[in-house]
């Protein structure tokens, strides 16, 4: 076997670490600047990594199956639970993606539009105007309340329950994700530990949810996906265990809102920063310029900057490069959506060069690709369009003249610093 990685920085593993954790956006722009589009760094949570930015060894890596590349070791999973979509591997992780795809597509993801658009103006109707506030927390609220919606199909004590605690929860757990090191047990105090009281709170909630539902006498007609997973079987005809539908409905509810949730609070970033969009927009119905504009926003702000996989087969071609067993190789988003060859003039906000054409999935990819591409990107997709269309059809989005919102990590995701500053009137 001939390993062949690209180049990276000699510096000590810690300083790597500590530089691509504290500012990973601006690292792996000065390394790709040195370096070109394939470099290899060290990280926190990943160790040793190839970080790629060329779209045809990314799509390589996307087409590449689960027996040769797969989910890191190191992943969400570790926060989320063995029985999450992110720990689970081979056949396993395709037998429950084909298990919890009809939900989030056709004719039951379009029934879900009224439920967005109800717990929009529900949000919405409480909005000052004429004063600055953020929007994100608007919308988190909006995105986790419709995927409580579409995963327990009815409201009760139990949701009101998660609704308090998924929040810390899942901004815990994306700092843990990130920083493991931080999750050590320090005698009943610490972060780990709070996460931990956290979980064991959920899965209380869980586990009389479940009870609930398998009681039910009308389980059969339901739709809502706890129902599809209580009903599930293996093939040997037993069914998921509590612990194992805790963990994957946690991995729906924690994905399910917060990118979402963000990616919203960037779209009035940056459609206050660009009044000619946002005019545009105001102005009727146009779903292709709307839906053009989404595409932009997280080409030009993608909340999740890199999507990993860990090579499983003895060695690995990509491109250039052959890669043995276990290396991380990762996909840099940002990087890839900054790439003046993919997108002429990539830090112009321009959402007409998307009306009319579709996204290449080799240079477009907040939503990953191939095995573990994003199961809810079309769910995503629809909220966040419906979402818009009722705050612009209720609302003046007055634009402004400030610098722009920077960038802040919330561990996996990137939001904007001030939460999406907005100032409103209503219609």
């Amino acid at each position: 076997m001939t390993v062949l990685l690209p180049d990276g920085p000699s510096s000590p593993r810690v300083v790597q670490a500590l530089s691509f954790a504290v500012s990973r956006r601006r690292t792996m722009e000065r390394l790709r600047d040195r370096y070109g589009s394939a470099f290899t760094v060290q990280t926190l949570n990943l160790g040793r990594t190839v970080l790629l930015a060329d779209p045809v060894e990314i799509r390589e890596m996307f087409q590449a199956s689960a027996e040769q590349a797969d989910t890191p070791d190191a992943n969400l999973g570790s926060v989320l639970g063995p029985g999450s979509f992110f720990a689970i591997k081979g056949d396993e992780h395709r037998r429950q993606r084909k298990l919890l795809t009809p939900p989030f597509h056709g004719r039951r993801l379009r029934a879900y539009e009224t439920l967005i658009e109800q717990e929009t103006r529900r949000e919405t109707g409480s909005w000052p105007e004429g004063t600055p506030f953020p929007v994100m927390p608007s919308t988190m609220r909006i995105t986790l309340n419709v995927i409580l919606g579409a995963v327990f199909g009815a409201e009760g004590a139990e949701l009101d329950e998660l609704r308090a605690l998924l929040p810390r929860m899942v901004k815990l757990g994306s700092i843990l994700a990130v920083l493991p090191v931080v999750r050590r047990e320090l005698r009943g105090h610490g972060p780990g530990a709070r996460f931990e009281r956290y979980r064991r709170r959920y899965d209380a909630i869980i586990d009389r949810l479940i009870d609930r539902a398998r009681a039910d006498p009308a389980l059969g007609d339901r739709e809502d996906v706890l129902a599809m997973l209580v009903q599930s079987r293996y093939d040997d005809g037993s069914p998921m265990s509590n612990s194992q539908i805790a963990d994957q409905l946690l991995t729906l509810l924690a994905a399910g809102h917060e990118t979402t949730a963000t990616t919203l609070a960037w779209a009035v970033e940056r459609l206050r920063r660009h009044p000619d969009v946002l005019s545009r927009l105001s102005v009727g119905d146009d779903e292709a310029l709307r839906q053009a504009t989404l595409i932009e926003v997280q080409r030009v702000r993608p909340v999740i900057e890199i999507t990993s996989r860990q090579v499983r087969c003895e060695e690995l071609t990509l491109g250039r490069w052959t890669l043995p067993r276990g290396t991380v190789v990762t996909a840099g988003i940002a990087l890839l959506h900054d790439d003046p060859a993919l997108f002429p003039d990539p830090s112009v906000f321009d959402p007409d060069r998307f009306v009319g054409a579709r996204a290449d999935t080799a240079a477009w990819i907040p939503f990953g690709g191939g095995v573990r591409r994003c199961i809810g990107a079309s769910f995503a997709t629809l909220e966040m369009s419906v979402v818009l269309r009722t705050v612009l059809r209720d609302f003046t989005v007055e634009p402004t003249t400030e610098p722009a919102e920077r960038p802040h990590s919330r561990g996996i995701a990137v939001a904007p610093a001030k939460g999406g500053l907005a100032v409103v009137r209503r219609r």
